[in-house]
């Protein structure tokens, strides 16, 4: 019975650690495909947000106000950008839209941004995969991501994907 357990606990391991693996190969391909296809990233905290109708009054959308604390990719310098998303509330009206991110004050969050040629406004580019919350790790003091890489080694890694695809054009 003894052997049995041990079996049933090394199996358990070994599919841990594999699926740990895999895992963590996947964020990496979307962090280096996020690089790639925004056209600007940054770090940065939600300083305030505005829902409002679109013109013709049949969706609500939010200008998310983000007071940038480092870019990592792109033009834009300024001291704060607004990121307009789908969805909202106005008037006790809300509307919520499916792998749409949403946002607080004060949240510290990474944002791969999309400028939309359309409108000339700016989007999270592939909706909420686009946004990273950033939060204190208790033990060591960093700021890390959701899946607990420091915010340190994901930059490092974000500036060598953008490093790379400056030279390749």
């Amino acid at each position: 019975m003894k052997l049995f357990y041990n079996i049933i606990f090394c199996s358990f391991l070994i599919t841990f650690f594999l699926y740990s693996e895999v895992q963590s190969q996947s964020i990496q391909s979307e962090i280096k495909n996020l690089s790639k296809g925004a056209d600007i990233i940054l770090t940065g905290k939600v300083v305030k947000q505005n829902s409002s109708w679109n013109q013709d009054g049949s969706r609500i959308y939010t200008a998310v106000e983000i007071e940038a604390e480092e870019y990592l990719k792109g033009d834009y310098n300024q001291k704060t950008i607004v990121l307009t998303t789908l969805g909202g509330e106005v008037d006790n009206i809300g509307e919520l839209y499916s792998h749409m991110p949403r946002f607080s004050n004060d949240e510290e969050v990474l944002l791969f941004v999309k400028n939309d040629k359309k409108d000339l406004s700016y989007k999270l580019l592939n909706g909420e995969q686009g946004k990273l919350t950033l939060q204190v790790d208790k033990n060591g003091g960093e700021k890390i991501t959701g899946f607990n890489m420091k915010i340190s080694e994901l930059k490092k890694e974000i500036k060598g994907y953008v490093e790379t695809q400056t030279q390749e054009w």
